[in-house]
């Protein structure tokens, strides 16, 4: 199973050399992914949780691209409807080949109804619109040699049944974000009904977790997974394995945006994981 990590992009300490310090830290510890957000329009419901500076994900990407070396990059998550399908498709296939086929596009249908309204998107039809950005890009690059750059897997987010409907019908993976262990059981179960029904194969399983280290151990019904003590954590990542899944994101943002002004808490809670698995 591959360990990923989400860089905050975001918030008052983040700056290029911050971002450089995290691609380091992340690639030399050992992880296999670097993922961060999307966020365009930093209107008052976006400012709330993930305030400006926000580093737009392609841009960042491609330069962190020529920063490191192995690790591989992605974003987590996308959100689809903020861009056309064959920008998307055009950055995803050059970043992919800048990168040297190290990109993993990760995509959400969104959730801020002001960033909608700033950018003239129908927060309604987001999710028709998730639908047909993910058909035009998988057409593009499929049909068009301009857009064609190795191959690019596709992890969808979503908790909602038809975020899951949409993993099995368009996505190499199902990218479920901050969820309670009890409940990624069930909704794997879930999930491979839905394919079933469809006919389809069950596409690969990539969770994004919290990752909070704490001293003692907190109550299983009080905390999502990737919270608790460094066992409890290990225990996640071990229940998550047997569920099924490839590549698990550790997320080391709790929620206040300090935090990015002191990114060593983080690197110490990964440097522990990777210490300890």
């Amino acid at each position: 199973m591959f360990l990923a990590v989400n860089v905050p992009n975001f918030g008052p300490g983040t700056n290029p050399g911050r971002l450089r310090d995290w691609a380091r830290t992340v690639e030399g510890l050992g992880y296999d992914l670097l993922m961060v957000s999307d966020h365009l329009a930093i209107t008052p419901d976006v400012a709330r949780q993930y305030p400006a500076p926000f580093y737009e994900p392609f841009t960042s990407l491609s330069w962190l691209a020529g920063i490191t070396s192995t690790i591989r990059l992605g974003t987590t998550v996308l959100i689809a409807p903020y861009r056309h399908p064959l920008l998307v498709a055009r950055m995803a296939a050059n970043l992919n080949e800048l990168s040297g086929g190290r990109f993993v596009l990760g995509v959400g249908v969104g959730w801020a109804r002001q960033e909608f309204e700033a950018l003239g998107v129908d927060f309604k039809s987001r999710g028709r619109l998730t639908d047909e950005m993910l058909t035009e890009i998988r057409a593009a690059w499929k049909d068009d040699a301009d857009y064609r750059s190795g191959d690019i897997p596709i992890w969808v987010g979503g908790r909602s049944e038809a975020g899951m409907r949409r993993a099995v019908r368009l996505g190499d993976a199902w990218h479920p974000l901050r969820e309670r262990l009890d409940w990624l059981r069930e909704a794997t179960s879930r999930l491979r009904d839905i394919a079933e029904e469809d006919g389809r194969p069950v596409p690969a399983f990539a969770p994004r977790i919290l990752l909070r280290l704490m001293n003692e151990p907190l109550p299983d019904d009080e905390r999502v997974a990737g919270e608790g003590s460094i066992d409890q954590v290990l225990s996640d990542l071990e229940e998550l394995r047997r569920l099924g899944a490839e590549t698990v994101v550790l997320d080391p943002f709790v929620g206040d945006p300090a935090e990015t002004e002191h990114p060593e808490v983080a690197w110490q809670a990964l440097a522990t994981v990777i210490a300890n698995k």
